[in-house]
């Protein structure tokens, strides 16, 4: 009968026949449902349906058929050489073959661009260079004032005010909590030479002192300074002036030129820099201007339709952010247009330009430090470490400290050009940590301002090089007040496509470090306060644990995760968001959770968590959690640990975390080792060197290079196909 309805369909509509598949209703929003589309079809079931590998395919077959082509051509060639010839015929072919080869090397290389990115300068270079040139991540551009007169000219180090006037006494200059921990420190240093047998006269501190209020500066005349500064020089019409600087040039900028500009840095430790900036256009514009002026004065490449023939390798943070990465991708490909471009992890690029195959990375940049352990070639997720200090936390220390005891030169504004550069040049002169040197010691320096005469400065230092690297390991004598400062104020986090919930990386070691952070309460001035030396979790039966959002991570990630898109339940079924068990209060927390807003929640408690944590618990946290329990690999950890990047120059740093490290781990006295980079490498471009190393490989046998068409085709999508890493 036409139209006559099945006795299924009258039972669904009269709400008779179960359609929740016999599920527990308390149960049913934690049950993944099977996606049924195209489920017995072969649909995205082999590698050759997948763009990323049939590109890949096509391209490798292209290249057999050109060197194919090449070697008949070479062939019918050399066939035109008389019979009397035939010996030398095949020398020569051979040689012309291994020339061709190398050639071909080489010519890749030559068109192979790469790129290493940190918050205080970028190291760039092509594949043949054997060291990158390096340029400071700064722009400058026009601006009403400049960034030592905003915030009505306040400097930096931050100056404590008293009745609206800073005092006279610099000992009062940066409040008490500093100096109560700056005494501290210089008592514990006094302590600790004595124990080893050192000399340490009383009155060293008075000696200083003293010396350094009552000595002034000579004047020098600028053409008697046989080391002037070649400052950055601006037309005359003010009209004419450049719209922007980069690089070196825009440091050397004079503070009162007209017009004024401002430094903008798009990198601060280690994040996109949101508090200076009023849209993340602007900031990525910034990035991308940068990138093509480095091209240009660099590497010679003036025309931007040439970068089209450049490949290029990007390193990237081993605890990264996806939305850094998505928008570097989109600013090398979109915006300036290179070839092809793939992405390496910052401690395994170390490792390719060691030569090692297990290793502890220690990178200590300028802004933040990194540990990661690497173990025959993969950087082991849940050992990476990411802590926001860094070589520019030692500069400000170490220019406060001398500042407290008297420094001659006491107006120092480290957000002054010509003054950030005088204090960096001190701190790697003299900042050391090896206790032979902590002696009351004469030093001198020169003051070059643009329209100024050059002044020359003579000062006395005692401990202070040596208690200003020394916060590696007391992170809390750091000043961490701003470091946080509109965090996510223009980029958002990176959230799942399919149920919103966030998905940027993170490592159980980085979890660990946050959790110590969180249970411990902040100082007045914004510092953290220690953690203890070695992470541990402890369980009192009597008394009730704090709730943590950061401990539930595991239990959320262990529940399935139900599908957004799943049949609806039935009439009646439980909703965690608007019901409450039966018989329960709602004030009470229900047994009912959203996993997306779990996940949530805690990505916004560890957006407000800075991860500040003492350099030795550090690396302590990263080898535990890359072992996993393994002691064989925990000996190899301690015996390849190495220091990289820009902080760890200072002197006896390696030497000084050894001795930490053993104390902290007696069992493994003899296994700790702390080397520097082989064959006498710089630690500051080991990381570019790696780099450089993973893109001449053949390309053969490197399937991670991301093509413009399949960019334009799939987007970032393809990162999933394409990194050698977990996306």
């Amino acid at each position: 009968m036409v139209g006559k309805k099945s006795g299924k369909a009258l039972l669904r509509e009269e709400g008779l026949e179960r359609t929740d598949n016999n599920l527990d209703l308390t149960i049913w929003p934690q049950v993944n449902m099977i996606n049924q589309k195209n489920y017995y079809t072969e649909f995205l079931k082999r590698d050759d349906q997948f763009l990323a590998y049939r590109s890949q395919n096509e391209e490798a077959r292209s290249r057999m058929v050109r060197e194919a082509r090449d070697k008949d051509r070479a062939l019918a060639q050399s066939s035109r050489v008389g019979e009397d010839g035939v010996a030398e015929m095949a020398d020569d072919t051979a040689a012309e073959e291994a020339a061709v080869a190398m050639g071909s090397q080489e010519a890749f290389g030559s068109k192979l661009i790469v790129i290493h990115v940190g918050s205080q300068n970028l190291r760039i270079g092509l594949g043949t260079d054997a060291l990158p040139k390096t340029v400071p991540m700064v722009i400058a551009r026009k601006w009403q004032k400049n960034e030592s007169e905003e915030d009505g000219g306040e400097p930096k180090p931050k100056r404590f005010k008293i009745d609206g006037e800073v005092p006279d006494e610099p000992e009062k200059w940066f409040g008490e909590d500093f100096a109560s921990q700056y005494a501290t420190m210089c008592s514990e240093l006094r302590v600790r030479m004595r124990n080893n047998k050192r000399r340490v006269l009383p009155n060293s501190k008075e000696l200083v002192v003293n010396y350094n209020r009552r000595t002034p500066p000579e004047t020098i005349s600028e053409h008697n300074d046989p080391h002037r500064i070649d400052w950055t020089e601006l037309p005359r019409n003010p009209q004419e002036a450049p719209d922007f600087f980069t690089g070196q040039a825009a440091l050397r900028l004079p503070e009162q030129s007209n017009p004024r500009y401002k430094l903008f840095w798009p990198i601060r430790n280690g994040w996109f820099n949101e508090k200076d900036y009023l849209n993340k256009n602007q900031l990525y514009h910034d990035i991308s201007r940068i990138f093509e002026e480095t091209f240009k004065t660099q590497l010679g490449i003036t025309k931007r339709k040439d970068l089209a023939n450049y490949n290029c390798v990007f390193v990237i943070p081993d605890l990264y952010e996806r939305t850094y990465v998505t928008t570097m991708l989109d600013i090398l490909i979109r915006d300036l247009g290179l070839g092809k471009v793939c992405f390496q992890q910052e401690s395994l690029a170390a490792t390719f330009g060691a030569g090692y195959s297990i290793s502890c990375i220690v990178d200590i940049g300028a802004q933040k430090t990194s540990v990661c352990c690497v173990d025959e070639g993969l950087c082991l997720e849940d050992s990476r470490v990411n802590i926001k200090f860094g070589g520019a936390d030692v500069t400000e220390t170490f220019i406060k400290m001398m500042l407290y005891d008297h420094f001659p030169y006491s107006d120092m504004n480290l957000k002054r050009r010509y003054d950030f550069l005088l204090a960096e040049e001190l701190k790697i002169k003299f900042c050391t940590m090896i206790e032979s040197d902590v002696t009351v010691q004469t030093y001198e320096f020169h003051l070059r301002a643009a329209g100024q005469d050059t002044r020359k400065y003579y000062f006395k230092t005692y401990d202070q090089p040596m208690l200003a690297p020394m916060g590696f390991f007391k992170p809390s004598i750091y000043d961490h007040s701003q470091k946080l400062d509109s965090r996510r104020k223009l980029i958002p986090r990176s959230v799942d496509l399919y149920d919103g919930s966030p998905n940027d990386p993170m490592s159980a070691a980085q979890v660990s470090v946050i959790e110590n952070v969180v249970g411990k309460p902040a100082a007045e001035n914004g510092t953290i306060a220690e953690p203890p030396s070695v992470p541990q979790v402890t369980s009192t039966p009597s008394r009730q644990q704090p709730f943590s959002l950061l401990s539930r991570l595991n239990d959320i990630e262990v529940t399935p995760r139900s599908s957004v898109a799943g049949s609806p339940g039935p009439e009646g079924t439980p909703n965690p968001d608007r019901d409450t068990p039966a018989g329960g209060d709602a004030d009470k927390p229900s047994i009912f959770f959203d996993p997306v807003l779990e996940k949530t929640k805690i990505a916004e408690e560890r957006d407000k968590t800075l991860p500040i944590i003492p350099l030795d618990t550090a690396i302590m946290t990263s080898i535990s959690q890359g072992a996993r329990g393994d002691e064989r690999k925990m000996r190899d950890f301690f015996g390849g640990i190495m220091l990289i990047g820009g902080g760890s120059k200072t002197v006896g740093l390696n030497l000084f975390l050894e001795e930490r490290l053993r104390e902290l781990k007696p069992g493994f006295q003899k296994e700790i080792l702390i080397g520097p980079p082989p064959r006498d490498l710089d630690p500051q471009v080991l990381i570019w060197k790696g780099g450089s190393v993973f893109g001449k490989l053949s390309s053969s046998g490197n399937d991670s290079w991301i093509s413009q068409k399949e960019y334009d085709y799939l987007g970032h999508r393809l990162l999933v196909n394409k990194c050698m890493f977990p996306w």
